[in-house]
């Protein structure tokens, strides 16, 4: 797909797209899922991975510049070796898998995580996870899905809601989860040929919607309850997960 073929109803949602992917990076997580899946209406799906994937990496880069000094990096030294074998495997993914086989299964298990992750919750201080397999199942499924769907976040919310994790600190540490993963990605991404000139021109032209999402996302995040954002960011998550599944 070309510049020249994307209507302006299409251009429509690609700029809502942006918007919401710069918010996404500094406000409300979940809301990144919504991005991916407007763009993903007007691009075909493998294509818009390499679209989406430049655009994610500009509100990332604002997000690690805003939120630098929140991150807690004990949680991301643990994610962080899985995370890269993800990208890894999903990479072999890409190449051999069709597309209409891996995004119902990464939806499907990103549903049963939150419903484990729900009646975790339920069980306070004692269902906090506490072994080592816990980092390295959600980092493994996390690079993964970020590599063949640029679906990591429901993921990571379940992860970092299961942690405990205020919301600046959630939103700092996920910040820097994405920008060191999606920068890892990049020659993944290339070699595949869903980066190309075409694709960062797109970028390019949809960059000052990302950078104002990203302001925008700064006062709300502020203005919402701790408890509201952790539900919120979960409801989320859960809809980007059926949008996969089905």
């Amino acid at each position: 797909m070309t510049l020249g073929d994307i209507t302006t109803g299409g251009w429509a949602l690609l700029c809502v797209s942006a918007l919401l992917i710069g918010l996404a990076k500094t406000g409300v997580p979940g809301v990144g899922g919504l991005a991916i899946g407007l763009a993903a209406l007007i691009i075909p799906a493998r294509q818009s991975t390499g679209l989406i994937l430049p655009m994610l990496i500009v509100g990332d880069i604002f997000a690690v510049s805003y939120y630098r000094r929140h991150a807690v990096w004990p949680y991301l030294r643990k994610l962080l070796p899985f995370a890269a074998a993800g990208v890894v495997a999903g990479y072999w993914g890409m190449q051999h898998l069709p597309d209409r086989y891996f995004a119902p299964l990464i939806g499907g298990t990103i549903l049963v995580m939150l419903v484990a992750g729900f009646w975790q919750n339920r069980l306070g201080e004692q269902g906090v996870p506490r072994g080592w397999w816990f980092p390295a199942f959600m980092g493994l499924v996390g690079g993964i899905t970020t590599m063949m769907a640029n679906a990591a976040g429901p993921i990571l919310v379940i992860y970092l809601v299961a942690m405990r994790l205020p919301k600046t600190e959630f939103i700092g540490t996920g910040a820097w989860f994405f920008l060191i993963v999606n920068l890892l990605k990049v020659p993944f991404s290339t070699d595949l040929g869903l980066i190309n000139p075409e694709t960062l021109t797109f970028n390019l032209l949809l960059t000052p919607l990302i950078l104002i999402g990203a302001w925008a996302g700064i006062p709300l995040v502020k203005a919402i309850p701790e408890k509201a954002f952790n539900i919120l960011v979960q409801i989320l998550a859960a809809a980007a997960a059926i949008k996969l599944l089905f």
